[in-house]
Formats: C-alpha cells, structure tokens, sequence
C-alpha cells in the first residue's frame, strides 16, 4: 500500500479554496482513480506548531492507494482533467510525494 501526499505550502496571499477542493475536486479524483484509490484524507492548515503561527501548508491531502503503478496508471489517463481543475481552487503549485505505508493505524 502507498500514500500519494498532495501539500499545498501556505504563502501570504495565495488563493485556495478549501469548500471547492473538499466538495468537488476530490470526490472527481476519487472517481478518477476508480479501485486504485482505497481511500482517501483532506487537511486545512491551521497553524504551525507555534499558538499563531502560519501554516506550513494551506491544504494537504493524502490517497491511500494500492500501488504506485495503479496511481500513476489512474491518474496518468485523466491528466488533462485533473490539471484543468486545479485553478478552480488554488494558484499554489502543489508538492507531490509518493511514499510506502509502513504503519496504517497506530494504538497504544
């Protein structure tokens, strides 16, 4: 299993429209990706770690996928669609890493 992280870094000014990206934008990425997206997870940046401080990033997301290979199949055959959506929520550039799930769920 892996995780595609999509960041979206903060920056003062930059436009990000959170209820667009929730409510429409990843619900078509979930249809997109079909089977080879198990799940997925959608962040706001709040704060750094500091009370008050900006956010490291605006909106980040997270698909849990069953490969690298069926993610980048999936999203490989709707790239035009995908790309064509972003400047209806944001003008950030996003930073894309692709990494292997080693824990899933944590319990102490």
């Amino acid at each position: 299993m892996i995780k595609v992280s999509v960041m979206y870094p903060y920056a003062i000014g930059a436009r990000f429209d959170h209820a667009y990206y929730r409510e429409r934008h990843m619900p078509m990425m979930k249809r997109l990706l079909g089977d080879a997206c198990l799940y997925y997870t959608v962040d706001k940046g709040i704060s750094g770690r500091a009370p008050g401080s900006d956010p490291v990033y605006a909106a980040k997301c997270d698909f849990i996928c069953t490969s690298a290979e069926a993610y980048r199949a999936a999203s490989g055959e709707h790239q035009q669609e995908i790309i064509d959506d972003i400047p209806k929520y944001t003008d950030i550039r996003p930073v894309v890493q692709i990494s292997e799930v080693v824990v899933e769920r944590s319990e102490v």
